[in-house]
């Protein structure tokens, strides 16, 4: 295997591993049924989650069954799963670029943090935002015209993590049929989509709050019926 193939090879399993994290856990009905969007309320039971437009350009996830609360462009496309969200982020198409994949994740899952094992990481530092210390790590790389950024962040609770995503890929200007000076500005393009994406995205992990979960009735105080 050639130095190209081994690079190759380890964005692919980098990505793999981003995308296991933004789709872990197959739905089935069972779980649907229990944390899946809850938009009827007419009998008065907790909602599971629900989205609420704060403005034109905010809005709010709340999330009661996995515990957390954030902010998020309202244009971005929201995809529930059972252990999280993932927030789609549309790409101007009226813009000389090459960029074809902008998304972001949040998934809760039981155990220790643990960023994918990677070889190469281009940033590794925290962020505090009130009470809470996010673990955060980024990687980029380009191979053969494609360049892949990612960017991630963990959050300890107890015995929770909240793992947040950042997955970006830009494509061979080549193979869009850019040549000439639309090669450099597509680059530059590029270069600043995924940089405002990528702001946007902390800003959304540092809007993260914990809420509290639906909570069951005491049984202690029910009489069973006969």
């Amino acid at each position: 295997m050639n130095k190209n193939s081994k690079i190759i090879s380890a964005i692919l399993i980098v990505i793999a591993i981003v995308v296991v994290i933004i789709i872990s856990r197959s739905r089935n009905p069972v779980d649907d049924a229990v944390s899946g969007s809850n938009t009827d309320n007419s009998d008065n039971t907790p909602l599971v989650s629900e989205t609420t437009k704060l403005s034109g350009n905010l809005s709010e996830y709340h999330n009661a069954e996995l515990g957390f609360a954030l902010k998020y462009p309202s244009e971005w496309e929201k995809e529930e799963g059972n252990a999280g969200v993932t927030l789609i982020i549309p790409i101007d198409m009226n813009q000389v670029s090459t960029v074809a994949t902008l998304q972001t994740s949040i998934q809760v899952t039981s155990g220790i943090c643990a960023f994918p094992p990677v070889t190469t990481i281009k940033d590794r530092s925290t962020v505090k935002v009130g009470a809470n210390t996010f673990n955060m790590i980024s990687m980029s790389n380009t191979v053969q015209g494609r360049t892949y950024f990612n960017r991630m962040y963990s959050l300890q609770q107890n015995d929770v993590c909240y793992m947040f995503s950042f997955a970006s890929i830009a494509l061979d200007p080549i193979s869009k049929g850019l040549t000439g000076t639309n090669v450099t500005q597509a680059q530059n393009n590029n270069k600043a989509i995924v940089n405002t994406a990528d702001s946007a995205f902390t800003d959304v992990v540092k809007s993260f709050t914990f809420v509290a979960g639906p909570q069951g009735q005491d049984e202690s105080t029910v009489t069973p019926v006969k």
